[in-house]
């Protein structure tokens, strides 16, 4: 199947250091298909040949295992096009369809044509009109948007509404690339692929779920962007958010996209709405202070570059949620994000209940699943067993422990690089359609109005350590613990 993939914002951070890599694992795996065209875009005027010379010096930065060997660069070189585009000028858009339609690189016309918007969001309704004014727009066409869609629910809306009357649902493809991770795959095989889990997949044996996104590096270059945006944006309302609808699903009739999502909108729509009284009860948000991470002495937020003085941006959320239907009713939904914490940790915690009657000395420990996502991907099981033969002796706390990267090694692809494929191949699955983005902004809008009209701001923590006293007591306050403090 010959495919064109056009990269707006090819000289942008997003393309070389997560796009183009994944493009050439999938190409060096033998998995991007036969025929197929890149050409990335931007207002730079590049040829190809300075383009790649550009992208190979880019590629140095790349973690060794992704690194191509000269010889490998020079034969993926050889899909890499560049052409210099304004994405404001009518004009350029017709000098892109006349790149499209020509014999460039390939003898055959595409099958597919992807247009994949790593740009600012700001640019999308821009991006997505001009393509509509300049007839590419047809059924063989798919728009990627990369997050953040937008700042707002209203924001939100005017990027949905714009690209609606451009491209059909079925053509938008909005990524996040959580749901590209192995272990959040093997979640959904875990629950509606097994029988035994199933069955305990609800109220009456989960005490609580834990989801932490944990970072140790700061804002680094990114102050500008970081202080408009703040974690609640940047990770809890479309990862955090995300992650806890496939957790929380109901099973979907099929394993096809729009059952999928259905499911995942039903948990959105049912989840627990903030007031002002709760935001200030149930959310905890911080700011980053000097400290020292990963051995290192570190700056505190408000020293950080290009971080206006005074900056309330929260670089922390915690916060506790509840689904409210029949399966979750009164369990506890722990979501937590932030930089500059103790360690680099992405992980999904299903804390089961204790059994109703110990018999043994000790049981006080209760059975948890970890699913794994980084920075290893991979699935635990807490159980207890009894190491001896003594009656009286104590279970000792065991666990099964798959890791992903070793179980299947040869098949093993990287969240971008599965995403990219799956655009290719048509695949909606692993997207996120229109209502559940607009969903998830409805939920989170309460916080942020809340915030807004509190002088106090967010609430400061060291750097290296784990956030606010207050987001452990926000968990201990239910007679529970965050997975690191049990």
């Amino acid at each position: 199947m010959a495919f064109d993939l056009v990269l707006f914002g090819g000289t942008g951070d997003l393309a070389w250091r997560k796009l183009m890599p994944a493009l050439f694992q999938a190409w060096r795996h033998g998995k991007l298909p036969e025929g197929g065209r890149i050409l990335a875009v931007s207002r730079q005027d590049l040829s190809d040949e300075t383009y790649r010379t550009w992208l190979k010096e880019r590629f140095a930065e790349v973690e060794d295992a992704k690194r191509p060997s000269d010889e490998e660069f020079g034969r993926f070189a050889a899909l890499l096009h560049y052409l210099r585009l304004d994405l404001s000028k009518a004009d350029d858009y017709q000098r892109l369809a006349a790149w499209l339609a020509s014999s460039t690189g390939r003898a055959s016309k595409a099958d597919v044509v992807v247009m994949f918007l790593a740009t600012s969001p700001d640019l999308f309704p821009v991006v997505c009109a001009q393509l509509g004014q300049a007839g590419l727009n047809g059924p063989n066409v798919r728009v990627v948007l990369e997050k953040p869609l937008g700042h707002d629910l209203a924001s939100a809306q005017q990027i949905n509404r714009v690209v609606r009357s451009v491209f059909a649902e079925e053509q938008a493809y909005r990524i996040d690339h959580y749901l590209g991770k192995p272990a959040v795959q093997n979640l959904t095989a875990l629950r509606f692929g097994n029988v035994l889990f199933e069955p305990l997949w609800r109220r009456e044996c989960i005490a609580n779920i834990q989801i932490t996104l944990a970072e140790t590096i700061g804002v680094g270059t990114r102050g500008d962007f970081y202080s408009r945006t703040g974690a609640l944006r940047d990770m809890i309302q479309n990862h955090a958010l995300q992650l806890l609808t496939m957790v929380a699903m109901e099973p979907p009739s099929r394993n096809v996209a729009d059952a999928i999502r259905d499911e995942k909108l039903k948990v959105l729509r049912s989840l627990k709405r903030f007031t002002p009284e709760s935001v200030g009860r149930d959310v905890v948000r911080g700011q980053y202070r000097a400290g020292n991470a990963d051995g290192k002495a570190t700056a505190g937020l408000l020293e950080e570059a290009n971080v206006p003085p005074g900056s309330t941006t929260e670089t922390f959320v915690a916060l506790r949620t509840e689904v409210q239907n029949w399966r979750w009713a009164g369990v506890p939904f722990y979501l937590r994000t932030g930089k500059r914490l103790a360690a680099r940790d992405a992980q999904i915690v299903v804390n089961f209940r204790a059994t109703p009657h110990a018999i043994f000395p000790g049981q006080n420990r209760a059975n948890k699943l970890v699913i794994k996502l980084q920075p290893e991907d991979g699935l635990e099981l807490h159980l207890l067993a009894a190491k001896g033969a003594g009656q009286s002796e104590a279970l000792t706390p065991v666990s099964l422990d798959l890791d992903f990267d070793k179980a299947f090694a040869e098949n093993r692809v990287g969240a971008y690089e599965r995403l990219l494929l799956d655009v290719i191949a048509g695949r909606l699955n692993l997207f996120v359609r229109s209502d559940e983005q607009e969903e998830a902004w409805g939920w989170v809008e309460p916080v942020l109005k809340a915030w807004r009209d509190d002088d106090t701001g967010p609430r400061p923590y060291l750097a290296g350590t784990w956030g606010p006293a207050a987001a452990s007591a926000l968990v201990a306050r239910d007679g529970f613990a965050w997975s690191e403090e049990e």
